[in-house]
């Protein structure tokens, strides 16, 4: 991959037309270091936020040996790009066949469920297909249902059992493992280390009523990242208050603690350039969108950090909205996004913090996203893992408890 110093450098080598996205593989490697040295379990890297065969090397270079894998795709994937990491199959519905291959042939024996139904398939897939008997090797997960209120997208509504039912299918689940965890998450982008509070009090709950023997707990993800207007508190506040509930427990004295960041890991990882086709008062046309690295902008508002890429550029900034180039009216991104008042038309512009869930929601959609990619070595444009956020000398969480 073609490396450059950073983003200007991008456009004055190349001009592009279109869209083009920059990696940080420095970054990456940094924040997952962060997490393997810093988080007291095990550290997870959810897939999902950006599936790339580069990106998931370097996280394995960086310490990172697990995967929540969300489909067989992933599976596929990440047992071709590392053949010695291990496979957490942590989408709560599977098909059979799915759940067989992931066993049978890609050695992946950690699976998660939130309902009975699931639990059967599970047990049913694995089976020896010639001898008919049960896997002695399943390591399952209970997915329970936790509050999102802490967090900016909801996870909440679609996978998770209810408090109610967890006790059943815990006790269940133990008689097809020796070893049995349970899993939950609290949103993407959880803003207040509380938010893994109130899930982890819900899984003392379930655990005292089930009265079953616990081996792992795994808070998912939800660990945030910096955006405009979203400042989250250090990381280390979040890790040592999950660390502090985790212990108290009801679980087994060697029992594991587990977590599944995707954002955080990753959203350092990249940028975009893009370039202005037209200006129309306060909007800018420019060559990515809703169906493209920036869906997030479209569909959910995201604000990402912007900055214009041009030297010449005298104005004081202002807000502007974009429009994709696609030919949809809902291809539009309100923002707001401040850039200089005098940008105009064949200007370039970059936008940080994409390295999750961009590059991974891209379509072709009308034509468009055929992006391509460089590696810049420069800084990106906002850090939870550069230094400049030192963490305050007082403990900030003691007043959450």
């Amino acid at each position: 991959m073609q490396q450059f110093s950073d983003a200007k450098a991008v456009v004055q080598a190349l001009a592009p037309d279109e869209a083009v996205i920059l990696n940080r593989p420095h970054a990456a490697q940094r924040a997952a270091r962060f997490f393997t040295e810093k988080f007291p379990g095990k550290v997870l890297y959810a897939v999902k936020a950006n599936p790339s065969p580069d990106l998931i090397r370097i996280l394995w270079d960086a310490g990172v040996t697990h995967y929540d894998v969300a489909s067989i795709a992933e599976v596929r994937l990440v047992r071709e790009a590392l053949p010695e990491a291990t496979l957490c199959f942590m989408h709560p519905i599977k098909t059979p066949r799915a759940i067989a291959e992931a066993y049978h042939q890609h050695g992946c024996t950690t699976f998660s469920l939130d309902t009975l139904e699931e639990l059967d398939k599970i047990v049913e897939a694995c089976r020896d297909p010639e001898t008919g008997e049960a896997a002695q090797d399943l390591r399952l997960a209970v997915r329970l249902r936790v509050s999102s209120e802490y967090s900016e997208l909801s996870l909440a509504a679609k996978f998770g059992c209810d408090l109610m039912d967890a006790p059943e299918l815990l006790q269940t689940a133990r008689q097809h493992c020796d070893w049995l965890g349970v899993c939950f998450h609290v949103g993407s982008q959880a803003m207040s280390p509380f938010a893994y509070v109130q899930a982890i009090d819900r899984t003392r709950a379930a655990i005292a009523e089930a009265s079953v023997v616990i081996d792992m707990v795994d808070v998912g993800g939800g660990f945030p990242s910096v955006y405009p207007g979203m400042e989250p508190p250090p990381l280390e506040d979040y890790f040592q208050i999950i660390n502090q509930h985790f212990y108290a427990l009801p679980i087994a004295y060697n029992a594991e603690l587990w977590c599944e960041p995707g954002r955080a890991l990753v959203a350092e990882y990249s940028s975009l350039v893009v370039k202005v086709d037209k200006r129309r008062g306060e909007e800018l046309y420019i060559n990515d969108g809703a169906y493209g690295a920036l869906y997030d902008a479209a569909h959910v508002g995201w604000r990402f950090p912007v900055k214009a890429l041009e030297d010449d550029l005298r104005d004081p900034e202002m807000d502007f909205a974009f429009y994709g180039p696609t030919c949809d009216d809902a291809d539009f991104m309100e923002g707001p996004f401040p850039l200089p008042a005098d940008i105009q038309a064949g200007d370039y512009i970059e936008v940080g913090m994409l390295g999750a869930y961009g590059a991974a929601m891209k379509t072709g959609f009308n034509g468009f996203g055929n992006a391509e990619q460089f590696v810049v070595t420069d800084e990106p444009m906002a850090s939870l893992f550069d230094g400049s956020r030192e963490r305050p000398e007082a403990d900030n969480v003691v007043s959450l408890r």
